[in-house]
């Protein structure tokens, strides 16, 4: 468990402000011509969210040896990326919610034309600013190659993308635990792998320690969305952001609907012991990934 919680709340914190000031470097202004796109591109972006997966790109550089300016403009890539992600699943056509993190949705703020525009634009400055990576001179363009490959495959049809076409065609299905965890994995999981992977790869990490940091991310996003399930029945709107019960409005099949709650979080436990030994190979410069799995249980958004 984590020995002192506040003092790694802090440590969350300071990596979510350097976070966001690389975002904002990474961005166009607001006013940047024409406007209206890169003005919800940056309201989308800085909304409060927790950078859990550009945080994961530092770590993973720092576990291969590596500087984590040598890979800011991956991270923010990523984060873009995740953006993308919840600016459609917020859709009317997808899980049409009002509420992103305690603030209206972008559709709700720019109409919902503007918004699928603001997704596609995200996504495409990813790619952009991950092709900037190699400016960096410390990063090997063989490397760089194979993460945008990753990261590719991770956000698409046999990743996110996939996972989200599953959640849809759930809905109003009794589906069975496989088929719930493939599904995660790929929505919710390959994100946070490639996210991992990322900085480890342009580190130059070793294939054994980049299949040990595979292994972590893929019990993390189990235990992470375990408890994402949970908190929408039993958090807090205030805490969370967004309106709890969605996944029963929206007739979805969850881990606590599915195992029940107590089963769920035994589950989400599990998932975290076998981070911890998923992070074995490596030393004390692990420490933050190894606290960051123990957290997920106690999160409250």
């Amino acid at each position: 468990m984590i020995s002192d919680p506040q003092s790694f709340l802090n440590e969350i914190r300071i990596r979510k402000e350097y976070v966001d000031d690389c975002l904002e470097k990474c961005l166009s202004r607001a006013n940047t011509y024409p406007a209206l796109i890169h003005e919800a591109m940056r309201y989308a972006v800085f909304n409060g969210g927790k950078r859990l997966r550009p945080i994961m790109v530092f770590e993973g550089a720092i576990l291969g040896g590596a500087r984590k300016e040598d890979v800011i403009p991956a991270a923010c890539a990523v984060e873009l990326i995740h953006t993308y992600s919840l600016v459609h699943d917020d859709l009317p056509a997808m899980d049409d919610d009002d509420l992103r993190r305690g603030q209206p949705t972008c559709h709700i703020v720019y109409g919902e034309a503007n918004a699928i525009l603001t997704g596609d634009a995200l996504l495409t400055a990813a790619f952009e600013l991950l092709a900037g990576n190699m400016k960096v001179s410390s990063v090997k363009a063989e490397n760089l190659l194979r993460v945008i490959g990753e990261m590719a495959a991770a956000a698409g049809s046999r990743g996110m993308i996939g996972g989200q076409v599953l959640d849809l065609q759930s809905e109003g299905k009794n589906i069975d635990y496989e088929t719930l965890r493939k599904l995660h994995r790929l929505k919710t999981g390959e994100l946070f792998r490639a996210a991992l992977k990322t900085g480890a790869i342009l580190s130059g990490m070793s294939e054994a320690g980049l299949a040990a940091l595979d292994n972590y991310a893929d019990n993390f996003g189990l235990a992470f969305q375990i408890i994402d399930d949970i908190l929408d029945i039993e958090g807090s709107e205030d805490m969370t952001g967004k309106p709890v019960g969605s996944d029963e409005k929206n007739h979805k099949t969850t881990y606590p609907s599915l195992l029940g709650i107590e089963k769920s979080y035994q589950l989400a436990q599990e998932a975290v012991k076998a981070c911890q030994e998923d992070l074995k190979c490596f030393g004390e410069e692990a420490a933050f990934l190894r606290n960051l799995a123990y957290y997920t249980l106690d999160r409250k958004s």
